[in-house]
């Protein structure tokens, strides 16, 4: 190597470092700190970082913020007692998220040419009758296999909107009761 590329080699290394400490400092990232003012303790600096909301935290990362109120499938009465109601029917769509539950179509075997689906729709994870949307929809084929689908209303709706409305009110008492008895360290392992 000729002493030109080393020098440009050299010099090409100073300016990276020059651009990178000034992206850093022009950033905010590069704060020159002063070591009278900072414990040299790491977990009184954690404990006063996390007093200030500085450092890396995932749910910040992905938009949550500390105030949330969202609740696992598995926390949410109405969510948990409407699976419990319709454990007889087959799924065909169950999401969370989407705050929505389709039964696949259903045949009781009393007649061979219909078949219903039931569609519940979460409107709020509170427990109150206009919670919950229920929809059901009915299949009708004929001998040639033409069928014809058909949104209903039946007492089936609120029939099933009753008995999901009950089982939630279960399992939140059931819930709150659990919840007092870990507060209070009854509940063993």
């Amino acid at each position: 190597m000729s002493i030109l590329n080393i020098k440009f080699i050299k010099l090409r290394t100073i300016l990276i470092g020059i651009t990178i400490f000034c992206f850093l400092s022009s950033c905010g990232i590069y704060k020159p700190v002063d070591a009278r003012k900072v414990s040299p303790n790491s977990k009184e600096r954690v404990k006063k970082n996390l007093e200030e909301g500085k450092g890396f935290s995932v749910k910040k990362l992905a938009g949550g913020s500390s105030g949330t109120s969202y609740q696992f499938a598995s926390s949410n009465p109405m969510w948990r007692a409407t699976l419990e109601i319709l454990d007889f029917l087959p799924l065909a769509n169950v999401d969370y998220s989407g705050g929505i539950i389709t039964t696949d179509w259903y045949n009781e075997g009393t007649s061979s040419d219909e078949s219903i689906k039931i569609t519940v729709r979460f409107l709020t994870n509170e427990i109150r009758s206009d919670g919950i949307k229920i929809i059901v929809h009915k299949k009708r084929c004929n001998i040639q296999q033409k069928c014809t689908v058909k949104k209903i209303s039946s007492t089936l709706e609120q029939e099933l909107q009753v008995a999901i409305l009950k089982k939630a009110v279960l399992f939140q008492k059931s819930d709150k009761k659990n919840k007092k008895k870990f507060k209070r360290g009854e509940l063993k392992d």
